[in-house]
């Protein structure tokens, strides 16, 4: 067909394609049943552009690396560098550039690739599709559908576009990926209202989505980014990456530190010249010394390799992590959102319950793993020969679907529609003898009657040729009652129908969330063939059957642990009010009794953000929600300071994912979109993984706590000894790389020690910690302060008794490297035990890291020391057995003076109320 400007220049479907019929949709788009011309697709694709979701820029390897250097204590060791540079000190400006490359290298190759969740997205969009051009059918390149094109999709293919279906047969397609219902979608060409949601738009294919059985023919309404998937990869893309909360605090803590190096700077310069006469270079010298001394340049690498570490320990815990902050932000997680399905569910439909006029009978096992009975109201198994009621019912749900399950090399798979897969595993636990009948025929499943039946010959004595034929029907419970007249008895023989009773208890499994089908059967002997006009009266009603998307059985307990550590857990999905509500009772997200608030996404449209702020932590179930909602509840969550953990499996899930300050996905199931937008990716695809993460996450952070702790009185130790040079008018008694050398064998020797340290008791019984607690509380500040004194005395106390002695002011420097060393190696005893008293043999026990650290430290000292070329570089000198021993005794008077600091630290603290979260492993921190 040929089109005009005028009529190409509206070629664009209406706003809301499945609220008018397909004859007007065809209209819209300038296009017709026979669909387009090649020559009006070509112009259509030049014009809009390909079938495609655009890339986005990825940043540069060097502006990623320069990210990485962008902390202002760095700044500091730079301006040092430079400066050295400028006075020709280029061994000692060679040594701080290692120092700031090798501080940077560290984070940008942990970090590895960035993530991209619109990778991800276009994966899910089908490579070629069946198009009708010119009036003939082709298989032509997805990338080059246009608007208008009219489509063709059968059971397995991948929709190529956003299409509004023309015809229709039996389709039903697998949108839990976009919608996250378990349950694949029935699809017709009938008009839905203008405000129905995505899950109730059944007159539309969307991109992406799969179609699991059946065929349509349709018309492409949107292409590309203006897709459903293509508006979620937009929203994905407008996601702004929040700092973690460790990035805070540590951002917060070097500006602390900056500003105080800067003022101590100022003062012991205007010191030296106004006091001491001291001439430019020495100031020089001084200030760069001082700088060095006060710039804890191992914590950036020390914070880098701890949650290194801790990515090791989750991988083993089967949470592979993509993003290295996650692991501490995992840890500080107040509020847990999570999908339902494939999430907290498995989703694989299973039969739960049978209902028939005799008895209710429960089915044992979940999901498509036909292991498991059929139990009686008295736990036993019920025998099929002993209840006819139940063996007639389960054989009606064998024998009317086309699905089956097969087991795979880790778990079972449904080949075919979910729901008929739950009925052919019923059947299997049960024992129906489903083998030995014929099909002799069917009539398909189709959204108008809402039933399928087959007529099937059945062995048996009871007639001369030894077999018979009953018509067996499934489908929608209203629609079988309609045709049944009688329902089946106790004794196998049939009863008036009470239709009353049935609605009675068809509510009562809607109530718990269950989708409920009923089955129904009629003698058929003489019959050849059925159609569905024969199906419009005379059924035996024989029961109801009960079926859910289980939850996994490891999600309580999960959530139980998740609530006892102060984490709430919320269910965001877009399966319906009623399946969520049940879910989450079952799931102990909300209470087993009363009444659940609930929100849907209709609600949460007629709330305005501050609305939604209000209510938002009230609320633990919020159903029939799309991408946008769950954004909103998101930010809503963060508006209150919560550390919000995103977790989901599907396309829906992708923007939420990105905007959450931690995104978790399934590993298994859930779709590269998902997996590539999180931070966390759970190879197990189990709930229970996140509270064990969350778990791993606050032994991290806890260890981080105890390493700036320890680590920075190595830094006050050194400055305090530079200032007190300065202040005497003597020689400083530490240069600025011996000072670099010290600080970071302690850092990537000692402080390894404490990040392998395991989790401190009752971890998991805490509160979550504040979002606005620093690393650094008001009791750690003063362990650090006086740590820094101890120390700091004790290495000017060693340098001004070797000079002294030896006349040797290398002997004198490498003395007090040394006691730096060996007072940090003390000190780090202290820390083990920072809550408690380290006078106990448990502080050289349960961390064999201690041993080899503390080995490693003495192996590099001692090469310091004697070693030539080390001595060329650092200006050290071997030292005799006095030195040895002066630093060694000295090293024990710091554990011992710091063992009485702390116990007079406890016992102030003590008499006012208990700070929260004060020391890595106090008590419960409020929450925000």
């Amino acid at each position: 067909m040929n089109i005009s400007e005028t009529d190409r220049s509206r070629a664009e479907a209406p706003a809301a394609s499945w609220a008018i019929t397909g004859g007007e949709v065809l209209r819209a788009v300038a296009s017709g049943p026979e669909g387009l011309t090649e020559g009006e697709s070509e112009s259509r694709l030049a014009r809009d552009g390909r079938n495609e979701l655009p890339t986005p820029p990825e940043p540069s390897v060097f502006k990623r690396l320069l990210a990485h250097y962008a902390d202002v204590l760095i700044y500091i060791l730079i301006v040092a560098a430079v400066l050295k540079a400028i006075r020709g000190d280029w061994v000692d400006f060679t040594v701080i550039a290692v120092v700031i490359v090798a501080t940077g290298l560290i984070g940008f190759i942990q970090e590895g690739r960035a993530a991209s969740a619109l990778a991800g997205l276009r994966k899910m969009q089908s490579l070629s599709a069946q198009v009708r051009r010119d009036g003939t059918w082709g298989v032509v390149d997805s990338a080059t559908i246009v608007v208008g094109d009219v489509v063709r999709v059968r059971s397995g293919d991948r929709v190529p576009a956003d299409v509004r279906l023309l015809t229709s047969g039996r389709l039903q397609i697998d949108e839990s990926a976009l919608t996250g219902e378990s349950v694949a979608a029935d699809k017709s060409d009938e008009i839905v209202a203008a405000d129905a949601g995505i899950g109730d738009r059944t007159s539309m294919l969307f991109s992406g989505t799969i179609v699991t059985a059946g065929n349509g023919e349709g018309v492409v309404v949107a292409t590309g980014r203006d897709t459903e998937i293509g508006r979620i990869s937009v929203l994905v893309s407008e996601q702004d990456q929040m700092d973690t909360p460790l990035a805070r605090q540590l951002a917060h803590l070097g500006k602390q530190l900056s500003i105080l190096i800067g003022v101590l700077a100022v003062v012991m310069l205007l010191i030296g010249w106004f006091v001491h006469g001291l001439d430019v270079d020495e100031l020089i010298s001084a200030a760069i010394g001082f700088a060095v001394a006060a710039v804890p340049e191992g914590l950036p690498a020390l914070v880098t390799i701890t949650l290194a570490l801790g990515v090791q320990q989750m991988a083993k815990r089967h949470a592979i992590t993509r993003k290295m902050e996650a692991v501490e932000t995992l840890g500080s997680t107040t509020t847990i959102c999570s999908d339902k399905t494939g999430t907290l569910t498995q989703n694989e439909m299973t039969a739960r319950t049978v209902v028939t006029a005799v008895s209710t009978y429960t089915v044992e096992g979940t999901g498509y793993d036909p292991v498991g009975r059929v139990v009686n109201s008295d736990g036993q198994t019920a025998d099929l020969a002993v209840h006819p009621d139940l063996s007639d019912l389960v054989l009606a749900a064998g024998l009317t679907n086309d699905a089956h399950v097969e087991q795979t090399e880790d778990r079972w798979r449904v080949v075919g529609v979910p729901t008929e897969g739950a009925l052919d595993v019923l059947a299997a636990k049960a024992g129906a003898a489903t083998g030995a009948v014929t099909r002799v025929g069917a009539v398909p499943f189709e959204s108008t009657h809402k039933f399928a039946a087959t007529l099937d010959e059945l062995p048996t004595g009871s007639t001369p040729d030894g077999v018979t034929r009953f018509v067996h029907v499934v489908g929608a419970p209203d629609r079988l009652l309609d045709r049944a007249d009688t329902e089946r008895s106790a004794d196998g023989g049939t009863a008036p129908l009470n239709r009353a009773a049935w609605e009675e208890r068809i509510d009562a499994l809607s109530a718990k969330g269950l989708r409920v089908l009923a089955a129904a059967t009629r003698p058929a002997d003489g019959v050849d063939n059925i159609v569905l006009g024969d199906l419009d009266g005379g059924l035996t009603f024989l029961g109801i059957i009960g079926i859910v998307d289980p939850p996994r059985p490891e999600a309580t307990a999960a959530i139980a642990e998740a609530h006892a550590a102060g984490i709430r857990v919320k269910m965001i999905t877009g399966d319906h009010r009623g399946t969520a509500t049940a879910i989450a009772r079952e799931l102990g997200i909300a209470p087993a009794e009363g009444e659940v608030l609930a929100l849907t996404g209709a609600d949460l449209q007629a709330m305005d953000d501050d609305e939604l702020r209000r209510v938002v932590r009230d609320v633990d179930v919020y159903a029939r929600t799309s991408p946008e909602h769950k954004l909103r509840i998101v930010r809503a969550l963060q508006s209150h300071g919560e550390v919000v953990a995103m977790t989901g499996d599907g396309v829906n899930d992708a923007p939420s994912i990105t905007l959450a300050d931690v995104g978790v996905a399934m590993g298994i199931k859930g779709t590269e979109a998902t997996k590539e937008a999180a931070d966390i990716v759970l190879a197990d695809d189990n709930f229970a993984t996140i509270e064990g993460a969350v778990e791993e996450g606050r032994r991290i952070y806890d260890n981080i706590r105890k390493s700036v702790v320890f680590l920075l009185p190595t830094n006050g130790a050194q400055a305090l000894v530079i200032i007190a040079a300065v202040l005497a008018g003597i020689a400083l008694p530490l240069s600025p790389v011996q000072i670099l050398w010290i600080n970071l064998v302690t850092a990537l020797t000692l402080s390894l020690t404490l990040a392998r340290e395991p989790a401190e008791p009752g971890i998991m019984r805490r509160m979550p910690r504040s979002a606005t607690e620093q690393v650094l509380s008001s009791r750690a500040i003063a362990v650090v302060l006086t740590a820094s004194v101890v120390i700091g005395v004790a290495t000017f106390v060693v340098y001004l008794l070797e000079r002294d002695r030896t006349g040797d002011y290398a002997v004198a420097q490498t003395s007090a490297v040394l006691m730096l060393a060996l007072g940090q190696l003390a000190f780090l005893l202290n820390c083990r035990l920072l809550n408690g008293s380290a006078f106990t043999v448990r502080v050289l026990t349960g961390n064999r890291n201690l041993w080899i650290s503390a080995g490693l430290l003495m192996a590099l000292q001692i090469m310091f020391t004697y070693a030539p070329f080390m001595n060329d570089w650092f200006d050290s000198t071997p030292i005799g057995f006095h030195s040895w021993a002066l630093t060694a005794g000295l090293a024990v008077g710091v554990f011992v003076v710091m063992e009485g600091a702390k116990a007079v630290i406890r016992r102030i603290a003590n008499r006012t109320p208990r700070e929260q979260g004060a020391l890595p492993a106090g008590n419960a921190t409020h929450r925000a």
